[in-house]
């Protein structure tokens, strides 16, 4: 799982991207507990997703031409200039170029070579989001893409991440790793998206997972609030209950009661 011990390659931030930033600070608030905070006039609306005061996301309101609604995955990088190159050596795509975000740190957008965009951060004096793991916040990243062995590739190439398969209900499972930590600082995976009902008709996307205290009453009340169950509640023996969702306007998200390690 995830922690705020970040190193170059895993995950250390996390934002959406919606047409209607109100609805989600509604929706969000509502499903996980969380309050938003604005990041000032100078930041063009964006703003930081609190849980008890520790931020746990970002977030703004985004426009057609900017692509559609999404929750963008960061990764680390000590050079955003020079992972941009390589991702594009590489033959991914540089969406967003690299840019100074107001001397918290250094950000860009990509997107790997079969499509799916993700960013990087750069840290300069905001690091990450200040809590991982713990219910209401970040736990697991996933990405779904047709070519899993490609993407592996990818990711080596660009981020240095390491992969490792896993036994899981009918099949093996890829999982993945910043260089170096080895298996015990696995923060995501790697599935087809022919593997997987809910993603029919769907791009290739990371998904993001937060942790919660109840998978099933998260589910109840992300459709009170307007979402909709892309997987219902699922238990997988060893990993834990989860579900897949969509916030009012599409944004993917899934959910998940972690199982205890020795449980």
């Amino acid at each position: 799982m995830l922690t705020t011990r970040f190193v170059n390659g895993a995950p250390n931030w996390i934002d959406v991207g919606s047409p209607d930033i109100d609805g989600a600070i509604s929706f969000y608030g509502g499903l996980f507990g969380w309050e938003f905070q604005s990041a000032g006039p100078d930041a063009g609306g964006y703003g930081f997703f609190q849980l008890d005061g520790r931020t746990v996301a970002g977030g703004m309101q985004t426009e057609p031409d900017q692509g559609p609604p999404a929750w963008t995955v960061y990764f680390q990088s000590e050079d955003a200039q020079a992972t941009a190159k390589a991702a594009e050596q590489a033959h991914g795509t540089v969406l967003f170029q690299p840019m100074d975000v107001m001397g918290q740190g250094h950000m860009a957008v990509l997107a790997d070579k079969g499509g799916a965009p993700f960013g990087i951060w750069q840290p300069g004096q905001t690091k990450g989001v200040d809590v991982a793991s713990d219910p209401g916040s970040l736990c697991w990243v996933e990405l779904h893409t047709r070519d899993v062995a490609a993407a592996a590739a990818f990711y080596h190439q660009v981020l240095g991440l390491e992969t490792s398969s896993v036994p899981f209900p009918g099949g093996m499972y890829t999982c993945l790793n910043a260089a170096g930590a080895g298996e015990d600082a696995m923060f995501g995976g790697i599935v087809s998206l022919s593997d997987s009902p809910a993603d029919e008709g769907a791009d290739p996307h990371w998904l993001p997972y937060f942790e919660v205290e109840s998978t099933d009453t998260v589910v109840e009340n992300a459709q009170r609030l307007g979402g909709t169950v892309r997987m219902p509640a699922t238990t997988v023996e060893g990993v834990g209950r989860m579900a897949h969702l969509a916030d009012p306007y599409g944004v993917r998200f899934a959910v998940i009661k972690s199982q205890a390690p020795g449980a």
